[in-house]
């Protein structure tokens, strides 16, 4: 939903945050849609499978709703995953509050209301400005949809891999991994 007529990001970023974040993309500000129960489970889901596996042995870091600006947009993906060494630190070492580098990964969630090209086209503007791979996950099928800057799409469903074994080795994922948590049993 577009809020905000022409605004330099320069200006957009000097806004206050909103608790449903605002997004940055062509001049135009507008708002994320609020998350539902089956989103923030898989959104949870996701951080959680890909922090137990990767940031121990500080492979990468999953970040939930993180601002990442770059290439004149700031968004909010449902998920940035950064590589270890490119986490974004502060002077004193710690994690930075902003990140101006594309993340390695990026998950979006669909929520009801949402336009599943929209976030398509997301997705292909991830890839596309430095995102190693984007990741759109549809609860309402439990399917993925799997991007990679060379404008491969792979189609993902039940025990089919999301192959992100040349950004996080040892990473194994399937699309049925990541919806079994919606399942309360």
């Amino acid at each position: 939903m577009a809020i905000s007529e022409k605004l330099t990001l320069e200006q957009f970023l000097a806004l206050p945050e909103e608790e449903v974040s605002l997004e940055y993309e062509d001049g135009r500000v507008t708002q994320k849609v609020s998350p539902q129960g089956k989103h923030s489970v898989v959104q949870a889901t996701v951080v959680d499978r890909f922090n137990r596996i990767a940031a121990p042995s500080k492979l990468a870091m999953a970040f939930p709703e993180l601002r990442t600006t770059y290439a004149g947009y700031s968004r909010v993906p449902d998920v940035s995953v950064y590589v270890w060494p490119r986490i974004t630190r502060d002077a004193s070492g710690e994690v930075a509050n902003e990140f101006r580098e594309p993340p390695d990964i990026v998950v979006e969630i669909v929520s009801p209301g949402q336009r599943v090209n929209a976030l398509v086209r997301r997705c292909l503007w991830y890839v596309e400005h430095g995102v190693r791979a984007a990741i759109l996950l549809d609860p309402a099928d439990h399917s993925a949809l799997l991007f990679h800057p060379d404008h491969t799409t792979t189609p993902l469903h039940g025990p089919d891999r999301i192959d992100l074994q040349e950004i996080i080795p040892g990473l194994v994922l399937t699309a049925h991994d990541l919806f079994a948590s919606l399942r309360l049993e």
